[in-house]
This record gives structure tokens, C-alpha cells and sequence, in this order.
């Protein structure tokens, strides 16, 4: 079992940054992937990035390749994801999960958090 808790959401105005965090505890191979996600109401939850705990593999898709970054400390067995020039559209909730597959399908993937809320606007 792992379990994952994010923190960091909030309001922020446009053009503005936030820092995800996603705590990692439990069952943790040095082979999983984490990924981070969004749901914004009415619409299907969103690959945003993805990493494995040894740092590689990682990924974005266009909507946020050059503004978001995913890193891990395994120190601190968290992952992170810093949102820089964030727009309106990022509004949305965003979760991190946990797999042992290569993939940006939310149903590969096997543990997730809670959420958080990170909302764009003026």
C-alpha cells in the first residue's frame, strides 16, 4: 500500500506560480512512477506530468511542457510539481498517484490522493 497526500493548492492571479507537493508514504519502490493530475469540473481528469522515484522518465504534456516541472526529493519521499505562468484554464484539482507502468492513463494508475484545489483567476 502507499500512500500519497498533496498540499500547495490555492488561488493564485494569472501569470502567477504555485509549488505542489505530494507526500509519499508507505510501500514505495525505488520502480514506481508518480504522476500528477487535474479535474476541472464536467471534464476528464488530465495527465499533467510524471516521474519515476529515481528521477527519470519524465513527461508533460503539451498543455504545460516550459511552464510546469515535476521533481522528486527522495530524501523526503516527495514529489513535487512548481506551476509557473499559470492560466486561467489550470484551474482544476490536482492529484498525485502511483504505479509501477509507464503511462499518462489515470487508469494504469493504482494509489492516488486526496486533491487539491488550485484555482486562476484575477
Amino acid at each position: 500500500q502507499v500512500q500519497l497526500k498533496e498540499s500547495g493548492g490555492g488561488l493564485v492571479q494569472p501569470g502567477g506560480s504555485l509549488r505542489l507537493s505530494c507526500a509519499a508514504s508507505g510501500q514505495i519502490f525505488s520502480s514506481a512512477v508518480v504522476g500528477w493530475f487535474r479535474q476541472a469540473p464536467g471534464k476528464e481528469r488530465e495527465f499533467v506530468a510524471r516521474i519515476s522515484w529515481r528521477g527519470v522518465g519524465i513527461y508533460y504534456p503539451d498543455s504545460v511542457r516550459g511552464r510546469f516541472t515535476i521533481s522528486i526529493d527522495n530524501a523526503k519521499n516527495i514529489v513535487y510539481l512548481q506551476m509557473n505562468s499559470l492560466k486561467p484554464e489550470d484551474t482544476a484539482v490536482y492529484y498525485c498517484a502511483s504505479t509501477v507502468r509507464w503511462s499518462t492513463s489515470p487508469r494504469n494508475y493504482d494509489y492516488w490522493g486526496p486533491g487539491t484545489q488550485v484555482t486562476v483567476s484575477s
